[in-house]
């Protein structure tokens, strides 16, 4: 997860991350266009030998979700899919599939702010 300034200049993290994930999305297209690896790699590709298909704990979201497009229902418990983006401010967050505004943090109940 990245976060993101609403009212100033981005910081380095958030650039470089952008560069990661424009660079995925461009090799993509070009995948699509039915370019092969071998023409998109520049220089020498390194060697993973031994390789495995492995997993990593990947951030998200869960709450309480109203007006969700695809998960219909008032305050219904849901969890996202992997999360990218967080406001500094703790008001708004993307996920790999979309923007969310973000309430109340677990456990903050209506007496506080």
């Amino acid at each position: 997860m990245v976060t993101f300034r609403r009212y100033d200049e981005q910081d380095p993290i958030f650039h470089r991350e952008f560069e990661r994930l424009s660079a995925l999305v461009a090799d993509m297209d070009a995948i699509s266009r039915g370019l092969l690896p071998e023409e998109l790699v520049e220089g020498e590709a390194p060697l993973l030998d031994r390789w495995m298909v492995a997993s990593r704990i990947i951030p998200c979201l869960a709450g309480l979700s109203t007006g969700h497009p695809l998960l219909p229902g008032d305050n219904r418990m849901i969890g996202t899919s992997d999360l990218w983006l967080m406001s500094e401010d703790r008001t708004w967050a993307r996920t790999l599939s979309r923007w969310y505004r973000l309430g109340r943090p677990a456990g903050q109940t209506d007496l506080q702010s």
